[in-house]
């Protein structure tokens, strides 16, 4: 089963320690030692400068200058799925509970507009685009678009592949075969 994203966070922590000897707490008191004042300077400083990957820096530096710990991912989703497009919810719920079938290594990471999908590196996204639907994003190098399986074109720069849901019923084996492609691949 997949991590919650609060369990998913709790875990990047106690890692974040692990890997480096140093907790949380030690590496937000020295991110604010280091004078950066923007989240992408201070997240480019721990990266240069102490080694950390990509997700640490981003976690250590958004707990440095929020002064908290990031919203938790339910509560990313419930706001992607609010007002006009809380219909969309079911499609979204859908999609996870295949997903997370995968393995026991999916991990379900909410951002502010869209929910990355993640193995050892991000394999597909899922972002309510517009009122009536939800655009998943896939990456299949390789891969020739053809008919659902759209290029990614200007909708998002981090995957090769567009699918255009717009009921849970689009959910469907096609879909689920390109997204288990991806994974097997990341």
């Amino acid at each position: 089963m997949a991590k919650s994203p609060d369990d998913a966070l709790a875990s990047m922590i106690a890692n974040l320690e692990e890997k480096t000897g140093r907790k949380l707490a030690g590496w937000v008191a020295l991110a604010r030692k280091s004078g950066a004042g923007k989240h992408g300077e201070l997240v480019k400083h721990l990266k240069s400068e102490h080694g950390l990957g990509h997700g640490y820096a981003n976690l250590v530096a958004r707990e440095a200058l929020q002064g908290g710990a990031a919203p938790a991912g339910d509560d990313l989703v419930a706001a992607q799925y609010s007002g006009p497009k809380a219909e969309l919810r079911a499609i979204y719920d859908r999609l996870i509970k295949a997903v997370a079938g995968f393995g026991k290594d999916v991990e379900i990471s909410p951002k502010k507009t869209y929910v990355s999908l993640r193995r050892s590196k991000q394999f597909a996204l899922v972002q309510p685009s517009t009122r009536t639907r939800v655009d998943v994003g896939i990456n299949l190098k390789g891969v020739p678009a053809s008919g659902r399986l759209e290029p990614s074109g200007s909708f998002n720069a981090m995957v090769t592949h567009r699918v255009r849901v717009e009921s849970p019923g689009d959910v469907d084996r096609e879909l689920l075969g390109w997204l288990r492609r991806a994974y097997d691949a990341s």
